[in-house]
């Protein structure tokens, strides 16, 4: 390991990726989708804004946070490519949905297009308000495996009507661990005249993601995961003639501000109260280490594992993968197929007889064994994932 030094803040080059990590030893980590892991120099960031701030709560919180998110900001826009002012900063990608789904002036007989195979948090953000509203929630059926592009898009906008008014769609989803065509779902919304809003939850630091180009109309990304930042940092980006049209999820000192800034939208969503936002602040910390530890090239490591095994684990369990092992489809996320009893009764088997934390996940009947490879992961944490899905096979865990 060396050490590296630029104008701003020492960086260190890893030369096993793994010692960046606080990881267990002992456990085989194959659920870095679920929340993320946040390498050693990140955190050391994210602990020396939380210790200014017990030093100088005040002068932290209302003094210097304001400038300390807005650089924090101008960092992710240059990253995400896209206006720093069009960004702001959520706990979670939920949080953002809740925040559009709320404020959207949708009517009584409207409709929200979106897949059957969408993130469970928001089927039930968009189940809640579009019940309240009298809005119809198409959560519309998506054959799998896929086949191709075009044979996904021909199933998704089976569902449009005229009555529909938002696309609500993954860039990649989270149970199946598939990597949508957003590009050409914006551009066909576009002609259509309906609003997009994508779930970029696994996006940032697992695919390039360019939000000008893709010209969303929302886009909710975490840095929690793939950028890895700590725990409770992601974003909402909101075309600029949507903005005025948000309403705060909690509203705080930013509605009819004393000292109002220049835009409406950050003084509405940006500080809802006392919180610690350090997790915030680190994102440029993070956007370093991974430009520092070519992160890119890590991320192309990762899915070549991904593609190599994704095969593998599916034919040993009698099932297929759910697109074709391609970029196209496939990132750092393989998704395998299971039959099983009782798949939390699998998952905490996985991981107190086998010491491999994975998640076992449910979506539309089906349970699926979804792995997740980053730089600290190894063939040698598949060898022993194979291992035990021979061995649950033999028990009859998995059938």
């Amino acid at each position: 390991m060396q050490n590296s030094k630029d104008d701003m803040t020492e960086n260190i080059v890893y030369n096993d990726l793994k010692e960046a990590f606080l990881l267990r030893e002992d456990i085989a980590f194959l659920n870095f989708g679920s929340f993320g892991a946040c390498p050693k120099p990140i955190f050391d960031e994210y602990q020396r804004f939380q210790r200014e701030l017990e030093y100088e709560p005040v002068q932290f919180i209302v003094n210097k946070g304001p400038a300390y998110l807005k650089e924090s900001r101008i960092c992710l826009g240059e990253y995400l490519t896209c206006h720093s002012d069009d960004l702001v900063y959520v706990p979670n990608p939920t949080y953002a949905v809740n925040i559009v789904a709320r404020s959207l002036d949708l009517k009584s007989g409207d409709e929200v297009l979106s897949t059957d195979i969408e993130y469970g948090a928001c089927d039930r953000t968009w189940d809640f308000h579009c019940e309240e509203k009298g809005v119809k929630y198409i959560r519309q059926p998506i054959s799998l495996p896929l086949t191709s592009k075009e044979a996904f898009l021909a199933d998704f906008w089976k569902g449009f009507t005229d009555k529909t008014r938002l696309v609500f769609i993954s860039q990649i989803t989270s149970a199946t661990g598939l990597i949508l065509p957003v590009k050409e779902i914006c551009i066909e919304a576009k002609r259509r005249g309906v609003l997009v809003f994508i779930d970029g939850a696994h996006v940032p630091g697992q695919i390039h993601l360019n939000i000008t180009e893709l010209d969303p109309d929302f886009y909710t990304g975490a840095c929690h995961k793939w950028m890895l930042t700590p725990k409770g940092s992601s974003f909402l980006y909101v075309k600029r003639v949507h903005q005025q049209g948000l309403n705060p999820l909690v509203v705080s000192w930013g509605y009819k501000a004393d000292f109002p800034s220049n835009s409406q939208f950050l003084d509405y969503h940006q500080f809802n109260g006392t919180r610690d936002f350090s997790a915030y602040l680190t994102i440029p910390k993070a956007i370093d280490f991974m430009k520092w530890n070519d992160w890119w090239g890590v991320a192309e490591d990762c899915r070549k594992l991904v593609h190599s095994w994704l095969p593998r684990l599916c034919d040993l369990v009698g099932s297929k993968p759910l697109a074709p092992v391609t970029d196209e489809f496939i990132g750092q996320l393989g998704s395998i197929p299971v039959r099983c009893e009782n798949p939390l009764e699998l998952k905490n088997i996985l991981y107190s007889e086998y010491k491999i934390e994975i998640p076992v996940m449910v979506q539309n009947g089906q349970a699926y064994v979804r792995f997740s490879i980053n730089a600290f992961n190894s063939e040698e944490d598949l060898i022993r994932l194979e291992r035990a899905l021979t061995d649950l096979k033999e028990r009859k865990l998995i059938f």
